[in-house]
């Protein structure tokens, strides 16, 4: 199947790798105080002074319906919107399907490690879940530049050196930096964006990408790729939203819904004038999602509907426009290979969503926000006790660095170069120990092809019915034979 490396090495190194993380999240890992059974507040609620039960302040399963939500477009959204390859709509789904299985207990381990204390385990709850499958995120969509091109055990390692790289930025820009990305935008598609092209530029040194005759689509997988759109475009607003509060959440899901409608009809209406007045289904399947990921830095501030509206019609223009013009130059003139777009769907949108995010955190102030800007941005809040006391009394806001605005929105910017630093340069390193074909490599034959990764029942046909024309024409040889 692939050179180098045998199936069955690959598979030992498969299960190998799932014993590692079983034993990880054994000696690691625990129930959260949510989940856990012998604490209880969890049977009856707490007991107040008048040795009353009541029920806990927070209902800790809240956020399971978002969860859910996320659940979904992680394996179907991202799974179905990568079955546009006509040979390789199985892979497409199920290699997400067993990546993202993987990758989800490996986001566990990495989050779990910033938590860990000497002597104690870190802590398992719903809120941890939601953080995994929103870093899985991250290696699938590098995984969408280099679709059909790698082995699985070359996802699988791929994505365990991603997410380790991702919760080290991820660190460094909500604790060190402490700036707002409530959609991911920036941690989450910008890296994912830039890790998976870097990937494929460090591929294209050592083979100049080419045209494939089956990396294009059909009618078939373009309706099934459109699968995947759908439940993407329905379910953004609980990704951008899931992990805020209050008016946060209710504000982000709001900005969402504007933001990926406007980049909808604007992906069509730019797709209809650069495509001969036709709609693109290339075009369609992607840059209508734009605006999800336009709007996901700032999806929780008050940037008015109108600006969720704008910056929504500006990425799904880019994106469309990315996909006519800048694809094909990137990959004549870097050598550059993006099998599904990502640089046009998650690279460029994320950019703008972190300058949008920059711009409006620049624009905030204690007017427009009273003291919840000190929520969204823990950074500004006053440093002093006296400035803090009644805030903290009052709303449970903590002291923070006392930021200006201006200030903040430095920060917002550093936090997206350091991104982008970060994911390049740690994606050249990860090409290159793909190269080295430890986990296999696959040739020019075997790409886009899914005969070479799955037992496809056709095939069996194909070889019944070659054989039987074998015996067949065996046979009539033999009589041509006696009778001659």
């Amino acid at each position: 199947m692939y050179s180098s490396v045998t199936e069955k090495q690959q598979v030992l190194m498969l299960l190998l790798i799932e014993i590692i993380l079983i034993v990880l999240i054994g000696s690691m890992m625990t129930y959260g105080p949510e989940a856990n059974y012998n604490l209880l507040k969890n049977h009856t609620g707490t007991i107040d002074k008048n040795k009353q039960t009541k029920k806990p302040d927070e209902d800790s399963l809240r956020i399971y319906p978002m969860y859910q939500d996320v659940h979904v477009m992680i394996w179907i959204g991202f799974g179905f919107l990568m079955t546009f390859l006509k040979r390789y709509s199985q892979s497409a789904v199920g290699l997400t399907f067993l990546v993202g299985a993987i990758l989800v207990q490996v986001a566990l381990i990495c989050n779990g490690v910033t938590q860990v204390k000497l002597g104690n385990k870190a802590h398992l709850s719903l809120e941890s879940l939601l953080n995994a499958d929103v870093a899985v995120a991250a290696p699938l969509i590098s995984m969408g530049a280099i679709l059909g091109k790698v082995t699985y055990m070359q996802l699988i390692f791929m994505g365990i050196v991603e997410l380790i790289m991702f919760t080290i930025n991820m660190y460094i820009g909500e604790h060190l930096f402490m700036v707002v990305d409530a959609g991911g935008s920036m941690f989450v598609h910008v890296f994912g964006a830039y890790f998976g092209l870097a990937i494929s530029f460090v591929f294209g040194l050592k083979e100049r990408p080419k045209e494939h005759e089956l990396e294009g689509s059909s009618y078939q997988s373009d309706i099934f790729a459109m699968i995947g759109t759908m439940f993407l475009w329905l379910f953004w607003p609980s990704f951008n939203s899931a992990a805020l509060k209050g008016d946060d959440q209710q504000r982000a899901i709001i900005n969402t819904l504007l933001s990926i409608s406007a980049s909808c009809v604007i992906t069509f209406g730019v797709s209809a004038l650069v495509s001969k007045e036709k709609f693109n289904m290339v075009h369609v399947q992607n840059s209508t999602l734009a605006g999800g990921v336009a709007i996901g830095t700032a999806a929780g501030m008050m940037c008015e509907p109108v600006g969720a509206l704008v910056i929504g019609a500006l990425s799904g223009a880019i994106s469309v426009l990315g996909y006519k013009y800048l694809t094909p130059i990137i990959q004549r003139r870097l050598h550059i290979h993006d099998t599904c777009g990502v640089h046009n769907l998650h690279g460029m949108p994320g950019v703008l969503a972190a300058i949008f995010g920059a711009l409006m955190a620049g624009l905030a102030s204690e007017t427009s926000y009273g003291y919840a800007l000190y929520e969204i941005f823990p950074a500004r809040a006053p440093s002093s006790e006296k400035k803090i006391s009644e805030m903290r009394d009052n709303y449970g806001i903590s002291p923070g660095f006392n930021r200006t605005a201006y200030q903040q929105a430095i920060y917002q910017l550093l936090s997206l170069a350091v991104t982008l630093g970060i994911s390049i340069i740690s994606g050249l390193i990860t090409g290159l120990l793909l190269r080295t074909t430890i986990c296999g490599w696959i040739t020019d034959e075997q790409k886009f092809n899914d005969q070479f990764v799955w037992e496809l029942e056709e095939n069996s046909q194909d070889e019944s019915s070659e054989k039987n024309r074998e015996d067949s024409t065996h046979a009539s040889n033999q009589i041509a034979i006696g009778h001659f």
